[in-house]
């Protein structure tokens, strides 16, 4: 276990608190393995009936996964740590979608990368006003992971997609309307909200029901239309061209947001979803993941990604190839093939 994840029963209820304040709670190797470990345990114990997922203190749930240390893996061992690394969070991910029995994870506060794959698997999602909730993995060469590819081709219209390619920010509105969270509380029902579901976990529906509020308007509604038709092509040109020929602000703004992301993994990411509407099931998805998370990890624009924004914070990456033309479709097929069986993904 690690002090960096806090893991108790209280009443009926088994409580994992993300303790890594820090660093936004960003998931490392051993937060996993510790999170795996307490859901198996408490999988098949009858005196645990549900279990809670949120975070000890700070400003947000989860940030996401240690970005740094995955850039030092691509730089000083080929990857190795890394892709181990993704191979057990995404088993983590297909535990609690998995769950035999209901996960309620609280989405206060950042929401991220990482923190989405967690999120996004559980019975019950909880958003807040100070809800942020983003897949901004093109940004730094990656790819919305962790179930990124189930999760957001399933989404109405083309928000997925949009979501995907930008990272922009959902507040917990937006989530709500888009329906990544399931419920809406504000931040000072948490507390009452636990209290209730650790004294009577079988009503958790009920609880979160009545404490439960109208949101304000989810402002991405207003762009709804013109999401479904600029980003209507799983062609990453046809993106391009649909935003540049529109000439509108919005649409502007969002080429300009689209121009510092990566090239590459913005391809990645447009098939990713495509694809993952025609796996079986989500271990069928997460194998798929963990094929692309392999290839990506050790690719340029990864480590460049991460210098650019987190290291040196120039926010300038060069991008190899530069443009969405550079990236061919026998490179993205490399990234997509299969792995040597014994090295493919496989649930707990």
């Amino acid at each position: 276990m690690t002090d960096d994840v806090l893991a108790r029963v209280t009443g009926r209820i088994g409580h994992l608190s993300l303790n890594r304040p820090k660093a936004i709670h960003a998931l490392t190797l051993p937060m996993v393995r510790a999170l795996i470990a307490a859901l198996v345990a408490w999988r098949d114990d009858p005196a645990v009936a549900a279990v809670i997922l949120d975070h000890a203190e700070g400003r947000g749930f989860c940030a996401g996964g240690d970005i740094a240390f995955l850039r030092a893996s691509a730089l000083d061992d080929a990857g190795a740590s890394g892709r181990q690394f993704f191979f057990e969070e995404y088993q983590l991910n297909h535990l609690i979608l998995t769950y035999p029995k209901p996960v309620l994870a609280f989405m206060d506060g950042i929401t991220m990368g990482g923190g989405v794959g967690l999120a996004g698997p559980a019975t019950f999602r909880i958003a807040t006003e100070a809800t942020r909730l983003a897949m901004p993995e093109t940004g730094i060469g990656l790819f919305p992971d962790v179930g990124g590819g189930w999760y957001l081709s399933r989404l109405a219209g083309r928000l997925g997609q949009y979501l995907a390619l930008t990272g922009a920010r959902l507040d917990g509105a937006e989530c709500l309307w888009a329906g990544l969270s399931t419920h809406y509380l504000p931040q000072a029902a948490l507390a009452e909200a636990k209290t209730a579901l650790c004294a009577d976990p079988d009503q958790a529906s009920a609880i979160l029901h009545r404490l439960s509020v109208a949101p304000p308007p989810a402002k991405i509604a207003t762009q709804a239309a013109a999401i479904d038709l600029l980003f209507a092509a799983d062609r990453y040109e046809d993106i391009l061209a649909a935003l540049t020929a529109d000439g509108g602000e919005w649409a502007s703004a969002t080429l300009a947001t689209l121009a510092t992301k990566s090239p590459q993994t913005c391809k990645v990411a447009l098939r990713q979803l495509r694809d993952s509407l025609h796996c079986a099931d989500f271990a069928a998805n997460m194998a798929m993941e963990y094929r692309i998370g392999s290839r990506v990890l050790v690719l340029p624009d990864f480590a460049e990604g991460v210098r650019a924004v987190i290291i040196d914070k120039d926010h300038a990456p060069r991008w190899n190839p530069a443009t969405a033309d550079g990236v061919t479709d026998d490179m993205l097929d490399a990234i997509f093939a299969p792995l040597p069986a014994d090295q493919e993904w496989k649930p707990l």
